[in-house]
């Protein structure tokens, strides 16, 4: 039996994180590499909701709601924009795109909400009126990629379908930080993109992400979430979502876009609000997220620590044949939800999410502010 010397035992540990991270990459996110949709025996149009909730978004409204109307979408389909008390021309550029291009139903809300912060409010009033049984949920600020992105998303639908997972993008544009905001977005879908093809869905984005009408009403809506500004897709989903009765979409012609944060103060408030609401989730879920974050933490301080007190070359050695498994399985993903520019930096920026935990840890414990928009 070995001597248990302090270098040997750092050995033992950064064997153990790495066949962690190993666990994840071959079980988890392998599958989204591996995913196809399954093949459909015929075209399929269910007649769907598409929900747009916007406070203040008079500019986003001009810009990306004619991708709404748009869309390349023959069957019963309604296009329902909440405008959420709005004090800019939010109104009169709703009624100004309905003259003239039609096909928007627009609800103007007048009150607000007491004791429910955020987007949940509007969203809540929004599916409400919806004509139709399947919703499809976006941003204000987010624009379809295609105009194929309803019909691609509303095609999972089947029995047993309840909820259909899609991915929000970002534009591209130059800069460390669009790299950044783009990469992070990545990650966390392949999370729980895999998490769902797995069995264990855990969140969707508001980005693009559709589920039933009845599914909604059945729960009792964001009852349990109201006094939190976020949760109202990640924590509802949360929350409603089994491994049977959730389906991913991520065709690059179902993507919605968003245009990044342009600068580093903008993207962390961001990303502190919607860090927040993680602590919430179900425990099963917080363990298997915590549990790789934490391995992807320690693992650079401790092939550190394994080349200084045990050996350079078995240390060197472990980095390596993980970031080349890293690599192959990252890049084809990053193919997948047609972010291949980025396959470049995937070892850039695995070092660079050591910093991203550390900045967003707080966010668990953190109270959270009362605002959505």
């Amino acid at each position: 039996m070995p001597d248990l010397t302090p270098g040997y035992i750092i050995f033992i540990a950064l064997l153990l994180v790495t066949a962690v991270l190993l666990f994840y990459y071959f079980y988890f996110f392998a599958r989204l590499v591996f995913f196809k949709p399954k093949p459909k025996t015929s075209m399929q149009q269910h007649p769907v909701s598409i929900i747009v909730c916007g406070k203040d978004e008079a500019r986003n409204f001009a810009r990306n709601i004619p991708g709404l109307l748009f869309q390349d979408y023959p069957s019963s389909h309604q296009i329902l924009v909440v405008n959420d008390n709005s004090v800019d021309d939010s109104q009169y550029i709703l009624q100004e795109l309905n003259a003239q291009y039609g096909g928007l139903t627009i609800l103007n809300l007048r009150q607000k909400a007491q004791h429910i912060p955020g987007k949940k409010y509007p969203l809540s009033m929004g599916i409400r009126e919806a004509a139709h049984e399947i919703l499809l949920l976006t941003d204000a600020d987010c624009v379809p990629a295609t105009e194929f992105w309803l019909q691609k998303m509303q095609e999972p639908y089947e029995d047993g379908i309840d909820i259909v997972l899609g991915y929000g993008a970002y534009h591209k544009h130059p800069g460390f930080l669009n790299k950044v905001i783009r990469y992070e977005t990545f990650h966390s879908a392949l999370q729980y993109l895999s998490y769902a093809l797995a069995g264990h869905p855990y969140m969707g984005v508001g980005r693009n992400l559709s589920y039933k009408k009845n599914l909604f009403l059945k729960n009792k809506g964001f009852s349990d979430v109201n006094h939190l500004p976020g949760g109202d897709d990640d924590l509802f989903i949360n929350k409603v979502a089994t491994g049977k009765n959730t389906a991913i979409v991520i065709d690059a012609g179902a993507h919605t876009l968003s245009s990044p944060k342009k600068t580093w103060k903008e993207w962390r408030y961001q990303k502190t609000r919607h860090f927040s609401t993680s602590k919430y989730y179900k425990p099963k879920h917080k363990i298997l997220l915590g549990l790789y974050s934490l391995s992807h933490f320690l693992f650079y301080f401790l092939v550190i620590a394994c080349c200084i007190s045990y050996s350079w070359r078995i240390g060197l050695a472990i980095l390596a044949g993980k970031s080349i498994i890293q690599q192959v399985i990252f890049g084809r993903s990053l193919k997948k939800l047609n972010e291949a520019d980025l396959g470049k930096w995937v070892l850039v920026m695995d070092l660079w999410m050591l910093l991203y935990y550390l900045l967003f840890a707080p966010a668990l414990i953190k109270k959270e502010k009362k605002t959505w928009n």
